[in-house]
């Protein structure tokens, strides 16, 4: 490409959208890459600030910027996802269903590193509605070299082994058992509110009750309990109730006594310190169960470690103990009296 003085483009091949700004009113492109400039256009350049403008001039070496944002586009796209047409050398990535965002960290910071490029996301780990904006694409100046975006496409692709540095996981509808826990509910001392709790929040991902077992403080009865909700075919199971310190609270090692791989007692979070992930193989039927051990703050906190975690679970993301460590920056709930998570800090 090269500059030219406006008004003297008239009959040049604009090489990059024109954007007209005009505050309250309106952000859209006069003219689109590729308009040849007519006599009447230059007064309107002009009238957008344009006292000088790039035409082009082919190069087979360079890619336009619209040409360079499909290369990044191409990179992120993946199932249950769609894009926009490119606009002023910038293309967005929508989701196409209800589920997990997971993002290669890795590689996205590798393109953002890469200089002239960048691909700016919401946070992975989170749920994503259909139709909600998820990326976007683009080069910084108008060309760049096509050496350039080729390199930087090799680097991402082998450091997510050829696959899209994004993934949209569809949440599994699971049927959830839980084990409510404590003498104060099994005895009638008290109304159970946790159980509801769990019951809608597992809603909000297509999940459903497969069956309540309400039991005292005994965990001989838990274990069993838990047990005979997966042989039954429950997809998950949570335990409420009973995973404080106290003499009384005996749900931890009542999930222990079930053979589970506990990943992680104690989460560095707050609300949920004291929750408990762990996952159940039943390799008769090839299939892996989460438990998961609730603190009470899940009963009366608006968002908790619960909060964080159930996308996942829900998705059959598998959470290491190093992605519970992990959830410590961020993993302070400032209680807000107005809750909007989770456009918020909590959990990133």
């Amino acid at each position: 490409m090269k500059i030219i003085k406006t008004v003297d483009a008239e009959g040049a091949v604009l090489c990059h959208d024109i954007t007209q700004i005009i505050k309250g009113v309106t952000k859209d492109t006069v003219f689109r890459k590729g308009h040849v400039v007519t006599k009447e256009d230059i007064p309107v350049l002009l009238s957008v600030g344009k006292d000088h403008v790039y035409i082009w001039e082919n190069d087979e070496n360079m890619l336009h910027e619209n040409e360079a944002a499909e290369v990044l586009c191409s990179l992120c796209l993946n199932d249950n996802m769609k894009r926009s047409e490119p606009k002023e050398g910038k293309i967005n990535l929508f989701s196409d269903c209800h589920g997990l965002l997971k993002i290669n960290r890795e590689a996205l910071k590798a393109v953002n590193s890469f200089g002239q490029m960048m691909i700016a996301s919401i946070h992975g780990n989170f749920s994503v509605n259909k139709g909600e904006k998820l990326a976007g694409t683009r080069i910084i100046p108008l060309v760049i070299e096509k050496d350039k975006m080729e390199k930087v496409k090799e680097q991402a692709l082998s450091i997510t082994s050829g696959k899209p540095i994004f993934e949209i996981k569809e949440f599994k509808g699971k049927k959830v058992g839980i084990v409510t826990t404590g003498n104060e509910v099994f005895y009638g001392r008290i109304k159970d509110t946790f159980t509801p709790v769990i019951i809608d929040k597992i809603a909000e991902f297509g999940g459903e009750l497969f069956e309540n077992i309400v039991l005292e403080d005994n965990d001989k009865k838990v274990t069993n309990a838990i047990l005979e909700l997966i042989e039954k075919g429950a997809d998950m199971v949570v335990c409420t109730g009973g995973m404080s310190v106290d003499p009384d609270d005996k749900t931890p090692l009542a999930i222990k006594n079930t053979g589970a791989n506990i990943i992680s007692y104690g989460a560095p979070v707050l609300p949920g310190a004291m929750f408990l992930l762990a996952y159940y193989s039943k390799k008769d039927e090839d299939r892996t169960i989460p438990i998961l051990g609730l603190p009470g703050c899940v009963m009366y906190a608006k968002r908790t470690i619960f909060d964080l975690v159930l996308p996942r679970v829900m998705a059959d993301d598998v959470i290491t103990a190093e992605d519970m460590a992990e959830l410590g920056e961020g993993g302070l709930c400032l209680e807000c009296d107005v809750c909007v998570f989770p456009k918020c800090s909590f959990g990133r």
